[in-house]
């Protein structure tokens, strides 16, 4: 059986495709397009005609290559975007009118525990974690166990993404000195109010941890597999947020590992990395190429095998 999963972010849209074969799901198509959904919204609440046009082209593309693939069943979210915008539910009903498939606009939480059961697949798992997934409008903290499968213990989604505080603080290019200070003022404030890291490994998600990996390792391609479940230094991830703010944008669209479409918003992302990372007071960041997507397949595969009712 084949199942596939949209996430449709403030930033970018990802797609998975995994076929369930005895049990265990194999990726069979990931693809992941920065679209902006939520160009503006922090500001005007309210999504921007043109970013709606990307998006739901970007929808269009994955609409056919799940039709070409043959998938049976189909799942889609929305997330910080979308619960922020006046437009949501217009754009909804688009996006149903291409999918097939209405997406469901998900709260902070339940994206927190699809993140947390996405980010684990494929990683040794300690007994209990500490993940974070950063978005472009908001970050999920989750505090959970592994064994002898994933749960939450507990959760919280701060309004901090790559893509708010880039919008809300970083004007000058490249960002002043005072700039970053104020997009470090609002992560540290918000952190107060996550669980407490008490010393937990950390594991980081989605496409801004995956890109300072990539930038790290110089990957002038990106593969998933040289990614997922690398190790990054808190040391090397502070210098690497230090050396892009003082980057031009311009620059930065040359670095390899960064895709272009990120530049802008990187220099956010990876403040909101560094600042978590020191945080939690761990030395180590084990980085995820998965998360929401994963979780969000890996919920359709039990819901597959799930005992039905009746007499």
């Amino acid at each position: 059986m084949k199942l596939a999963a949209l996430d449709i972010g403030t930033n970018t849209v990802l797609l998975l495709i995994a076929e369930l074969r005895e049990g265990k799901l194999q990726p069979i198509v990931e693809r992941a397009t920065i679209t902006r959904l939520g160009k503006g919204v922090d500001a005007s609440g309210h999504l921007a005609p043109e970013a709606v046009e990307r998006t739901l082209a970007c929808v269009r593309d994955y609409a056919r290559v799940i039709g070409e693939a043959g998938v049976e069943r189909v799942a889609a979210v929305g997330t910080s975007a979308l619960r922020d915008a006046a437009e949501g539910a217009s754009f909804l009903d688009a996006a149903e009118g291409v999918l097939g498939t209405r997406p469901r606009v998900i709260d902070g939480l339940e994206e927190a525990d699809l993140a947390f059961r996405g980010a684990l697949s494929g990683l040794p798992a300690p007994e209990r974690v500490l993940v974070f997934d950063v978005g472009g409008g908001s970050t999920e903290v989750i505090r959970g166990r592994c064994q002898p499968e994933p749960a939450v213990e507990s959760a919280v989604s701060l309004a901090i993404g790559s893509v708010r505080l880039h919008e809300r603080h970083l004007r000058s290019d490249p960002p002043a000195a005072s700039e970053i200070a104020a997009a470090r003022h609002d992560i540290r404030a918000a952190l107060a109010s996550a669980p407490a890291p008490g010393g937990l490994p950390i594991v980081g998600v989605a496409g801004t941890v995956t890109t300072l990996a990539a930038v790290e390792f110089g990957l002038s391609e990106y593969d998933p597999a040289r990614v997922h479940g690398q190790r990054l230094a808190r040391s090397a991830v502070r210098a690497l947020a230090d050396r892009l703010a003082r980057m031009t944008l311009a620059e930065r669209r040359q670095l390899p590992g960064l895709e272009p479409g990120r530049a802008d918003v990187i220099v956010a992302g990876a403040e909101i990395v560094a600042s978590v990372l020191e945080w939690s007071g761990q030395d180590v960041l084990l980085v995820s190429d998965r998360g929401v997507r994963w979780g969000l397949v890996e919920r359709l595969a039990r819901e597959e095998f799930a005992p039905s009712g009746g007499g």
